[in-house]
């Protein structure tokens, strides 16, 4: 496994991130407990949950998993968020002070332990001023209650916004952005991504499969095998970009490699990206994504992928701010 430190900070994490969504949900927990454990026999340390996932069952499954001992929280950088809400309660939801304490505290106690690593806004919330917003996390951060913070689908001024409230109080301020991001959505690459790269936070894709589109989604038809990319809002986008995604396929299997693992590689090359979120529902998933910590792709296999998948804007080849004017 490889490791990087996340954004400025001096947090070490390694560079797959274990989504935890699947959790209490399609996973039971045996098997969540199974894939948490050999998640850490592959040195995949860094895991991500929610106080909503679930409503509340992943993170009660995580922290039993801590309670079977052998120093698993120890080993763990975990990262979870505020900000959605976990009932009908006019306070229980956003980010006031009232709800990140009161979030905070019923996240420790779903997770069995008395600090969170990495404490991320789920959201924006566009009411609540951040010299609040601040105040509030600094007393967790005083308290040893968590010790980083993070954002989660901000826009790039949200996070100018963020830094610089955090800068007027002398504080570290955010580490980390965790934003939607694949070789299909590459938004990002436009605000979030520079301006992640210049306060210094580590960028955190989420969906770095695009619900399975990038995934073999036409191979697994071929083959008769039920694919994830055929259902939902992702069979709209297949039905829209079949020609560039057989394309796709077509080109990791000249490279000899599984469609997603060089979905997964093409973001583990991206200058900023701390890691990809991976939310294996079986062990074997699990096994199968580190194969993309092993691939290096090359400037004639990037270049092709940026033809398949240009960058947006009015100037997508080239990079933010170049890719709004000259």
């Amino acid at each position: 496994m490889d490791y990087t430190q996340l954004g400025r900070s001096g947090l070490s994490v390694s560079r797959l991130v274990l989504g935890t969504m699947n959790f209490g949900n399609e996973t039971s927990e045996k098997d969540s407990h199974a894939i948490m454990d050999r998640a850490h026999e592959h040195g995949v340390t860094f895991f991500d949950t929610a106080n909503v996932y679930s409503g509340g069952t992943t993170e009660e499954i995580i922290g039993r998993w801590f309670a079977t001992g052998g120093d698993r929280r120890e080993k763990t950088v975990l990262a979870t968020k505020v900000y959605l809400p976990t009932g009908d309660r006019p306070n229980g939801k956003f980010l006031s002070a009232l709800n990140i304490r009161r979030a905070a505290e019923a996240s420790l106690r779903r997770l069995g332990t008395d600090y969170i690593d990495l404490y991320q806004m789920h959201h924006v919330d566009r009411n609540t001023p951040w010299e609040e917003i601040w105040e509030a996390f600094t007393v967790l951060r005083q308290q040893g209650k968590a010790l980083y913070f993070g954002s989660s689908n901000f826009a790039g001024w949200h996070i100018a916004q963020a830094q610089e409230a955090a800068r007027a109080r002398q504080l570290l301020g955010l580490v980390a952005e965790q934003s939607i991001y694949n070789l299909m959505n590459r938004w990002i690459e436009l605000e979030v991504l520079p301006a992640a790269r210049h306060y210094g936070l580590g960028v955190i894709p989420w969906s770095p499969l695009h619900g399975g589109v990038l995934g073999g989604v036409l191979r697994k038809e071929k083959e008769g095998r039920v694919a994830r990319g055929n259902s939902g809002r992702s069979a709209a986008v297949l039905a829209r970009h079949r020609e560039t995604i057989a394309a796709y396929e077509k080109l990791s299997a000249d490279l000899g490699e599984d469609p997603a693992d060089v979905g997964l590689a093409w973001l583990l090359a991206q200058d900023g990206v701390t890691g990809p979120i991976i939310g294996p529902r079986t062990v074997d998933q699990l096994a199968g994504s580190l194969r993309a910590l092993e691939i290096t792709l090359d400037d004639h296999t990037l270049a092709e992928l940026d033809r398949l998948f240009p960058s947006p804007g009015p100037n997508g080849s080239k990079p933010a701010p170049e890719a709004y004017a000259w």
